[in-house]
């Protein structure tokens, strides 16, 4: 099937909803269940992966009625062998891809770029996201990543208020989504067309099959291809919502210092409030905002100059995140994740070593408020803290008109200003930005933005420019781009690696797929290049020419071959782990091997190692990771990285142990442990996570953390604390 069938299949493709007075039963049984009788079912899936083109293995039907509050979907994942079907987690969120599972996607607005995700699996997991610009950004094949900074183009952490159910039985297995309509945002008027797509996986096939069938290149995600949801009548000022989740929290801590400790007990309230405008738009409140349960930061190493990026992850800042997003404001040179956030949501109460400041409160107006016009209105509140460091005011600002084929144009305001009696008249930084996309045909794509920061003391060289171009077909695809940033650009309420450069890169990618090679289910080879030059005198600062291949076999497993020819010039001193790097130019090699057992079984193994030079000297990265599964319960992760550091000023070895141990009571109870040893940074950690959820994520947690250090260091926040906290979700129009 050619990529023009292709775009003519997925036009045809049209499903309707039907209207019934009883709903009906939400246990996951479709096909006994009245409710669903005399309704179509969508069916008629093809494969994305692995025989690209061709009818599913197995028959997936997909039936759809509302009544004036919920809409419904029943599927019937029909399976000849039951007893092969693969559920590896269960907990709310977690990644589907290595689980048989079944996901949608509702493009409520037809604005072909933006969407709601819901998924399950087996075993009646919860998974819900939101999509932005078909995903540019975030993760790819709607397979539980997070979004990046401020939103990327996928937020897994968006959590609506819906239900799913699923049975298991000798015809495979089945479940049914009730999704209040009030949970989602949609156009104004009682008729209602949605674009809408389906996924299903089968895993022990590593098949992913599409109701509107995509090329290879594209993923769930891909809302312009998808097919059309005909029938829907939303009922007037049924989106009118109002939404209270107050939240009490106690907390004990016993804080270690070089002779003495403390101890502590505390007790807070707070809570959020969500207000449905209109039909597009949301007014979010929260006061004395508080992120107890949320899982700590996985530690890294810092093997480099420039700064490292760790992800948003507070469900209050990720939620709409990507009303935020400005277009190819990630703008990474390949290999370099997360080189210019303009807006990065963690600069807002979340101090500079990682320490929390309070936030006292803030509102968010994000949403449609016309035909393609899409606002995010943000401002945040933080206390002042030490009796010196001055409270702060977040503004943010964000409009983007959306344009015919996967097309916008946008601009991005940010704004700090320090308050209070600390504050000093000129402590203040501004952030301003205009973006754009631009799709060309089906594969195309042009996007860049154009910004400049206000910071007193620091004038000229302030601006930043980037611009990439993508072509991407189901078996090429080509990326050129060109970014350049003055010495002075400092969004202080963003996030940089590095200032004062100019950049080029370009990349060329291969996808492969031999009818019989060598057991090889797939081929990646691709070669990137970039290279960064000094702003001012054109010094290279960075140079990489990478050549690499991706090789996935019929048993799932996977391996990735790479070859690098760097460069570095470094113009001030810096040092890795302790052994100083002088300046000047430095040249080498690399070559590494990555190799992972198929991750769906439930014993996995990994292996990563890498043998470089390193600037002057040698570096040698080796390390093994281990999982165990048992059912979709028990989860138990153990990885371990080795850097041997041998440079001409020094010989360091650095060690970095992390642990995850998870257990799932049920979808919705569960239990993880995070410990993580750095020799590196001289500490260790425990973080411990009991959850009980109830809707939109919110429930009762009780959570553990420990932090010290090794031999005699002591690091700054050394202690334990236990935190015992409980939030409920209040549908006050319900």
């Amino acid at each position: 099937m050619t990529a023009i069938d292709f775009v003519s299949t997925t036009a045809d493709r049209t499903v309707g909803a039907v209207r019934v007075e009883s709903p009906p039963l939400v246990d996951g049984d479709v096909l006994d269940d009245p409710a669903w009788t005399g309704v179509v079912p969508a069916t008629g899936f093809r494969q994305t992966a692995p025989d690209e083109g061709q009818p599913a293995s197995e028959r997936t039907e997909v039936r759809i009625v509302f009544t004036d509050e919920t809409i419904y979907f029943g599927i019937v994942c029909y399976d000849r062998d039951p007893t092969s079907i693969i559920v590896t987690d269960s907990r709310r969120d977690s990644s589907l891809s290595d689980s048989d599972s079944f996901q949608l996607i509702l493009d409520t607005f037809l604005d072909r770029q933006n969407g709601f995700v819901f998924g399950t699996s087996p075993s009646g997991q919860e998974y819900d996201g939101q999509v932005v610009n078909e995903g540019a950004g975030g993760s790819g094949m709607g397979g539980g990543g997070t979004s990046r900074g401020a939103g990327g183009g996928f937020n897994l952490n968006w959590d609506g208020v819906w239900q799913v159910r699923t049975a298991i039985s000798d015809i495979g297995w089945s479940a049914e989504f009730a999704i209040p309509f009030r949970t989602i945002r949609f156009s104004p008027g009682r008729a209602q067309t949605w674009g809408v797509n389906f996924q299903r996986n089968v895993r022990r096939r590593n098949e992913l099959a599409y109701w509107a069938p995509l090329p290879r290149q594209f993923d769930l995600f891909r809302v312009s291809l998808a097919g059309q949801l005909t029938g829907v009548e939303a009922p007037e000022g049924l989106w009118r919502t109002l939404r209270v989740t107050p939240y009490v929290v106690g907390e004990a801590v016993r804080r270690r210092a070089a002779s003495s400790s403390t101890d502590t007990a505390l007790g807070d309230i707070g809570g959020d409030l969500k207000y449905g405008v209109t039909s597009g738009l949301t007014l979010d409140l929260t006061y004395n905002t508080d992120f107890a349960q949320v899982e700590v930061d996985q530690q890294q190493i810092n093997l480099d100059r420039f700064n490292l990026f760790f992800p948003e992850k507070r469900p209050f800042f990720l939620e709409n995140a990507g009303a935020f997003t400005v277009a190819n404001s990630g703008g990474a040179a390949f290999n370099d994740p997360g080189q210019t956030e303009l807006f990065f949501s963690r600069r807002i109460g979340i101090g500079a070593g990682g320490q929390a400041i309070p936030i006292l409160g803030g509102a968010r107006l994000s949403g449609k408020v016309s035909d393609g016009v899409t606002v995010g209105l943000l401002n945040m509140q933080t206390d002042a803290t030490g009796g010196s460091t001055p409270g702060n005011n977040f503004s943010v600002a964000r409009v983007r008109q959306d344009l015919p084929n996967r097309s916008s144009i946008g601009a991005l305001f940010v704004n700090r200003q320090a308050m209070g009696r600390f504050a000093d008249d000129n402590d203040i930084n501004r952030t301003y930005a205009i973006d754009g996309r631009w799709g060309f045909g089906q594969n195309g794509l042009v996007s860049g933005f154009a910004a400049q920061t206000e910071t007193p003391g620091l004038g000229g060289d302030d601006q930043a420019y980037d611009l990439a171009v993508d072509y991407n077909t189901q078996a090429w695809r080509v990326r050129a781009n060109y970014m350049e940033m003055g010495d002075n650009f400092n969004p202080e309420v963003g996030f940089v690696r590095r200032t004062g450069f100019r950049k080029a890169e370009g990349g060329l990618f291969y996808t492969w797929r031999p009818d019989d090679l060598l057991k090889i289910q797939e081929m990646q080879p691709h070669v990137t290049f970039n290279r960064f030059w000094n702003y001012d005198d054109g010094f290279i600062e960075s140079s990489l020419l990478h050549i690499d291949n991706r090789w996935e076999f019929d048993d799932s497993s996977t391996a990735i071959t790479t070859w690098n020819i760097r460069k570095e010039g470094v113009v001030n001193q810096f040092s890795v782990s302790g052994v100083p790097v002088l300046p000047g130019a430095y040249d080498w090699h690399e070559v590494s091997l990555n190799y992972n057992t198929n991750g769906s079984a439930p014993v996995t193994a990994g292996v990563r190692f890498l043998a470089s030079g390193f600037f002057g000297g040698d570096l040698l990265t080796y390390g093994p990771s281990v999982g165990f599964r048992r059912g979709e319960a028990l989860n138990v992760n153990l990885s371990w990285s080795r850097n041997e550091i041998d440079l001409p000023n020094g010989f360091a070895i650095t060690n970095l142990v992390t642990t995850r141990i998870a257990y799932n009571f049920s979808p919705r109870l569960f239990a993880q442990s995070l410990l993580q040893y750095n020799d590196s940074a001289d500490l260790w950690s425990a973080n411990f996570r009991f959850g009980w959820l109830q809707d939109a994520n919110t429930g009762l947690f009780l959570v553990y953390n420990e932090t010290d250090g090794l031999g005699d260091f002591l690091p700054a926040g050394a202690g334990r604390s236990v935190i015992l906290k409980y939030s409920y979700l209040f549908d006050v129009l319900d």
